[in-house]
């Protein structure tokens, strides 16, 4: 079976609209949740935010697109991101229109990002929006498709927070087994009043920017962002920068309700075990785990459960989305890469607005910025709703 290689990463997030500037700003521990300035909602004033710092004319203006008016800022992000992702691989035209790529990307809320246009419509009120033909969860995939003449295997994944985890696992799976030499893999979200609703109903949205790992955590911060990273088999990358290996990955299904983990953590515990089983690691050989850390009471509890369960001595740890908030389904793509850059860097992250670490347990995650670190093995975790649980390892390319 091939080996399976990053060698292109882009990203766009309140962080930065770039990999640079995304490093930048976890190199000085600085946050990119604030209060929102382009997103409309009843909620705007109550909550925190991690929204990406240009409005949608201006991301029209740097994709390059500013013609097409029917493009949601689900589908802008996308385009930033892949772009970059691209260029850092240094793939041409003929590389990414080839039947050997393939393209897989996700989101949760897609088109319906727009949510009062799509109501509007729906219903027939007025003429039709400009969006009437974008509301499809796989929009955003179709117009890059169509954009760069993508003709390999596509698809879209809507596992909520585990999406674009979930993709790069399709990725190397594609990979591994042969049937493509390259996968363009990751995920968009936008801030939208669907998912704002949605989990302000579920009243896990937090009043001040999360608190992973804080015995006081309150809930979560929603943000949005695009990630998108290539990952290319030993010939495809054998004349190219090789950022980081993926060399495992399971996934498990929790099972126990729609928006919770069990108490016993059963589905991180086996996707973490499963990832590890396919790596070929020992526990103690993980140096470094960027935790999935939402700041829910449930979901920082049981993932804390879960490290003492696999680890006699649990590693460093953070959650990024102290940074970027939760960005649902780019978080899976967007952790990976501050993964994949930390393993680059020899450096760790601190997790930010962790004062009081969880009691329950003896370990808490990162305080402080680490240089100098030697990182040969990451895990990276992603738990969605339903209990689709993620777990993907990086390793140093030998």
């Amino acid at each position: 079976m091939s080996r399976v290689y990053i060698t292109g990463k882009g990203i766009i997030s309140s962080l930065g609209l770039n990999v640079e500037e995304n490093l930048a700003a976890l190199r000085e521990g600085k946050s990119g949740i604030g209060k929102a300035n382009y997103f409309r909602s009843n909620f705007a004033d109550n909550y925190f935010f991690g929204e990406v710092g240009l409005n949608d004319d201006q991301l029209q203006s740097i994709c390059g697109v500013s013609d097409e008016k029917e493009l949601t800022r689900t589908t802008l992000l996308a385009m930033c991101a892949f772009s970059e992702a691209i260029q850092d691989a240094g793939l041409s035209a003929t590389d990414v229109g080839s039947f050997s790529t393939a393209f897989i990307s996700s989101s949760t809320v897609g088109g319906m990002c727009y949510t009062d246009e799509l109501y509007t419509d729906a219903n027939m009120k007025g003429s039709p929006s400009d969006y009437v033909k974008s509301y499809e969860g796989s929009d955003h995939t179709l117009r890059i498709i169509r954009k760069y003449g993508i003709v390999g295997y596509s698809d879209t994944i809507n596992t909520a927070c585990s999406s674009s985890a979930n993709a790069v696992l399709l990725g190397a799976k594609l990979i591994k087994t042969g049937r493509v030499s390259r996968a363009i893999v990751g995920g968009t979200d936008c801030l939208a009043k669907y998912t704002v609703n949605g989990f302000n109903s579920l009243m896990i949205l937090s009043d001040q920017a999360c608190m992973p790992f804080d015995r006081n955590r309150s809930g979560l911060t929603l943000g949005e962002a695009a990630a998108y990273i290539v990952l290319e088999n030993e010939k495809a990358s054998e004349n190219k920068k090789r950022f980081a290996e993926v060399t495992g990955f399971g996934n498990a299904s929790d099972a126990f309700h729609p928006s919770a983990t069990s108490e016993e953590a059963r589905g991180p515990i086996n996707a973490m075990r499963k990832a590890l089983a396919s790596a070929k690691l020992h526990p103690d050989q993980i140096e470094y785990i960027n935790a999935h850390g939402t700041g829910t009471v449930n979901n920082d509890f049981t993932e804390s459960y879960a490290f003492s369960n696999i680890f006699n001595k649990v590693p460093p740890y953070n959650s990024t989305k102290s940074y970027t908030g939760h960005t649902l389904a780019a978080a899976g793509a967007s952790e990976l890469i501050f993964s994949t850059l930390s393993m680059m860097h020899s450096e760790l992250y601190p997790s930010l607005r962790c004062k009081e670490p969880i009691e329950e347990f003896d370990f808490k995650p990162l305080d402080c910025y680490a240089p100098n670190v030697n990182i040969n093995n990451i895990i990276s975790n992603s738990f969605g709703f339903g209990g689709n649980c993620t777990s993907i390892v990086l390793s140093k390319c030998s």
